[in-house]
């Protein structure tokens, strides 16, 4: 039997090589690195080890300093969305308050399931220098330090006590960045003395790595069941999801308004359909087939709707109303614990053949379909007088004015950002244009931070997207 070859490198020499090998693939076919760059303050606890890991590879692996931790994560989630998670960024901070800057961000990806490493340093392991600087001690318990703090904002954590801890490691990692329904925040957290640790790590670890976005495909029966209560609806609404923006690609002008950023799909023509945030980014304000931007919060009581790649809440719905949660990649716990009626799947490959979409024998009531053009018409006619309100005696503006002032002032390939209170302003007011920017941004055209509502988001998330939109791979 022929011996497997090894390499000798340290933790964080096989942890950069590991990462170089990782490859992402568009939904045009387009292959890319998994991992763009990485953001980086380097002192105690990564200067060392992982700091040298990534000079050597500084041509291949951009790094790019920031001035605050939270910033610098804030600004990987940022990129996420604006890959629309086919890429991920690195943020790398030193050990104390570096790393503990960094779990709000971590909160903000984990509410949304947006992609990004984090890689905190930690004290050592061996405990010879205890305590180190910036440690926070724990005198009950020495095992814990404020990475700890980073677990319950975390898809997946880990703690590298040994360098051989990464052949188990790294593909959990890349399967969480990857997977649809379950990605999001990845912690790794690294004693300083073992980044500098040597190990044998087999060759075969850092063959290159392609990682496509599985295509989920719904059960028969549940497609079924859940078409059976939509058939019974007399006034079904359709809710696009974030999903649709994540799995659609980008949106073509030439094609009718209804059938932009879904392809050629088309459920029922004739019935209202509305958005959540995060889809409402690609969402184009011209189109006749919609009622006014909503959350579930703003549902109609009375509607049926049909959620597509989105999730739903028990808090959020009207006393009359039964989603049905179809065609999200949510895993089931957050497709039923809203007494939905799941059909689980990808957003594009879900829809049903053309058979099962529409019985010839069904169809839109007239009135509901012709609700949709006459809702959204007195919405645009509410937004246009908030937008027209005139300054106020002191020269300040609503937060409705100052987003008409932006969108007017906005082309086809610009990209707001919006967190806090701002979002909703921009969700039911922003006119969003038939924009086709191909590449990996998918022709969005904001970045709403309504998952997690973190404040400060907007200032720094630009950054990671404006790599992402000026700088593609």
């Amino acid at each position: 039997m022929s011996e497997i070859e090894t390499v000798r490198l340290t933790t964080a020499q096989a942890l950069v090589r590991w990462m170089l090998a990782q490859r992402s693939q568009l939904l045009d076919g387009t292959e890319v690195p998994l991992f763009a760059g990485v953001f980086g303050i380097f002192g105690h606890g990564n200067v060392l080890g992982l700091a040298t890991a990534l000079h050597d590879v500084r041509d291949q692996l951009p790094t790019w300093r920031g001035q605050n931790e939270q910033g610098m994560a804030l600004a990987a989630v940022g990129y996420a969305r604006a890959t629309d998670r086919r890429q991920v960024m690195v943020a790398t901070t030193s050990v104390g308050p570096g790393a503990l800057n960094m779990v709000t961000a971590a909160g903000v990806a984990h509410a949304n399931r947006l992609p990004v490493l984090l890689l905190p340093g930690d004290t050592f392991a061996g405990r010879a220098p205890d305590p180190v600087l910036q440690q926070v001690e724990h005198f009950g318990d020495p095992t814990t330090s404020v990475n700890d703090a980073f677990r319950p904002v975390s898809r997946y954590f880990d703690r590298i006590m040994k360098p051989e801890q990464l052949l188990s490691t790294l593909p959990q990692v890349a399967r969480v960045l990857t997977d649809p329904a379950d990605a999001g925040p990845v912690v790794l957290a690294l004693p300083q003395d073992v980044q500098a640790e040597e190990y044998d790590f087999p060759v075969a670890m850092f063959a290159p790595r392609l990682h496509a976005v599985p295509r989920i495909r719904p059960d028969r029966d549940s497609l079924a069941a859940a078409a059976e209560i939509v058939r019974g609806a007399e006034r079904p609404l359709l809710v696009l999801g974030g999903g649709v923006r994540y799995r659609a690609r980008a949106p073509r002008p030439s094609r009718s308004p209804r059938s932009t950023g879904c392809r050629s799909w088309r459920p029922w023509p004739a019935a209202p359909w509305s958005c959540t945030t995060t889809r409402c980014t690609r969402a184009p304000w011209e189109s006749s087939a919609p009622a006014r931007p909503t959350t579930w919060p703003s549902t109609p009581t009375s509607c049926w709707p049909w959620a597509r790649g989105c999730r739903t809440s028990p808090r959020r719905r009207g006393p009359a109303s039964r989603p049905v949660s179809g065609w999200s990649p949510s895993t089931p716990p957050a497709s039923t614990r809203s007494s939905t009626t799941p059909t689980p799947s990808s957003a594009t490959p879900g829809r049903p053949r053309r058979a099962q979409r529409r019985p010839r024998d069904w169809a839109v009531g007239t009135a509901w379909a012709e609700r949709a053009p006459a809702e959204k018409a007195v919405w645009d006619a509410y937004i246009d007088r908030l937008w027209a309100g005139g300054v106020s005696p002191d020269g300040s503006l609503t937060y409705a004015q100052v987003v008409g002032v932006v969108n007017d002032a906005s082309g086809l390939d610009d990209y707001a950002h919006a967190s806090g209170g701002m979002p909703g302003e921009l969700h039911g007011g922003w006119r969003t244009g038939a924009v086709d920017h191909g590449g990996p941004t998918s022709g969005a055209t904001m970045d709403l931070e309504y998952g997690f509502s973190c404040m400060g988001y907007e200032v720094v998330a630009p950054w990671g997207a404006a790599i992402a939109r000026t700088d593609p791979p």
